[in-house]
């Protein structure tokens, strides 16, 4: 079988319309690279893009993406609310079909080694990829963001995986790694007060005490007058949306806060919201088999 792999680059830059989308065009016409989704966040100021291609596509399609993103993104002029270290911050694969965990590390290994190499911007591997454990976690190394890592770069603790020592001047460093399916799901508040939604991500995320599989943040959506608690759902099967939003519909409430909309950055798996719609509804007994258009798949694919 031939492999998927989906890869989920996020750039720094969710303002300019006209340089995102001659960024992300640079994906039109690669050979086995598919560009499924992007979603861009102006608050944030960054973009998330979903590909899913073989590792030929992948490789061609990721290198066009950094030559268009080194032109185009200067960070010492980026300013939004999401933390970055790099034009292109992160790059993270999923084995979708036709290779598994060993064999994407393998390839995300490879792709750091050509970005490094061929535009001298600093690799750090992260999450399954990570060459020590302090590299898992991708906030650990994002800590100090761009600004912060002219200095944190020269301490051996801190030495790239590929590439020079020293930051590069305008796209800064990038996470490349291999990670479970992620869910960016976001959750708006009828308040613009930040220490509200610092207390209730600081509540529902998993390294201060809250639920398993979340990492979350607060951030203040100054352009729409409201906050909004960030998340990236690690592992929606032991822990899935309904519950998280359950909880800081709880958490919110204890401010006298309501909750008045939520979003998907990017895609999400379907299984996902079977659950949502499971939990919501109330439904006993429910199967997705009984989902018109999964039903009709089952019976198509046995014929």
């Amino acid at each position: 079988m031939k492999e998927t792999i989906e890869c989920v680059p996020n750039i720094s830059d969710g303002k300019d319309k006209e340089k995102i989308e001659y960024i992300v065009s640079g994906f039109d016409g690669i050979k086995n690279l598919a560009l499924l989704n992007y979603s861009s966040d102006p608050d944030h100021n960054r973009t998330v893009i979903t590909l899913a291609g073989d590792k030929d596509g992948l490789r061609e399609g990721i290198e066009v993406l950094f030559e268009r993103a080194i032109e185009k993104i200067d960070l010492n002029k980026h300013k939004g609310e999401h933390p970055r270290m790099g034009a292109v911050d992160v790059v993270p694969f999923v084995p979708i079909r036709g290779i598994d965990i060993d064999g994407c590390v393998e390839f995300s290994k490879e792709i750091g080694q050509m970005v490094a190499e061929t535009f001298k911007v600093p690799v750090y591997l992260y999450e399954n990829s990570a060459t020590s454990p302090d590299r898992q976690n991708l906030s650990n190394i994002r800590k100090g963001e761009f600004e912060g890592f002219v200095e944190k770069i020269k301490d051996t603790q801190w030495k790239p995986d590929f590439g020079p020592d020293e930051i590069h001047p305008t796209a800064g460093v990038v996470a490349v790694g291999v990670r479970p399916f992620l869910i960016a799901y976001n959750v708006n508040l009828n308040t613009n007060d930040i220490n509200i939604a610092n207390k209730i991500a600081h509540a529902v995320r998993h390294i201060s005490g809250g639920l398993r599989f979340v990492k979350a943040m607060g951030f203040a959506l100054e352009e729409r007058g409201m906050v909004q608690v960030s998340m990236n759902l690690t592992n929606f099967e032991k822990t899935p949306v309904f519950r998280v939003l359950e909880l800081i519909r709880a958490e919110a409430r204890r401010y006298g806060v309501n909750i008045i909309g939520c979003e998907i950055v990017g895609l999400i798996p379907s299984d996902a919201l079977y659950d949502v719609a499971e939990f919501y509804l109330s439904l006993e007994n429910f199967s997705k088999s009984q989902i018109l258009e999964v039903r009709l798949q089952e019976k198509l694919a046995g014929q």
